[in-house]
């Protein structure tokens, strides 16, 4: 990883992340751990849009799926009663929806190549609730 996207990363963990971060807490009603493997998601050549693409790709179908999931307050305490963190990844191997999303002893994993398919935001966000709401 170079300087530029040391840099893109870092503006994004210190502007747009604690935004997110807020509202998907919002949403759940309740603080939920985040964890975040930073230094995966560089991809040279795509600094100037990791504000947009990260925002797609791992923020959006959560905040989406939350809304659904949260929208009163059986939901809002079913997503209590399962999840405690979100961790973020890519390990070079995901760039589809299909593989994204896995959940386990309260933890949901999204792994996904952070600029591939950056705009198929309903599709995770279809996947995603689904993982979610078979395990309420």
């Amino acid at each position: 990883m170079g300087l530029v996207e040391k840099r893109a990363i870092k503006s994004f963990q210190d502007t747009k992340f604690p935004e997110l971060e807020k509202e998907i807490n919002s949403i759940a009603g309740y603080p939920i751990e985040f964890s975040v493997e930073w230094d995966t998601l560089a991809a040279p050549d795509y600094a100037d849009r990791y504000e947009e693409y990260f925002t797609d790709i791992y923020f959006k179908p959560i905040i989406e799926t939350f809304k659904f999931i949260a929208a009163d307050d059986m939901g809002k305490e079913a997503l209590k009663e399962i999840l405690q963190k979100i961790h973020i990844k890519n390990d070079g191997t995901v760039t589809s929806e299909v593989r994204a999303y896995s959940f386990e002893g309260g933890v949901l994993t999204v792994n996904h190549d952070p600029v591939v398919n950056a705009h198929h935001v309903d599709y995770r966000t279809k996947k995603l609730t689904e993982v979610l709401s078979s395990k309420m």
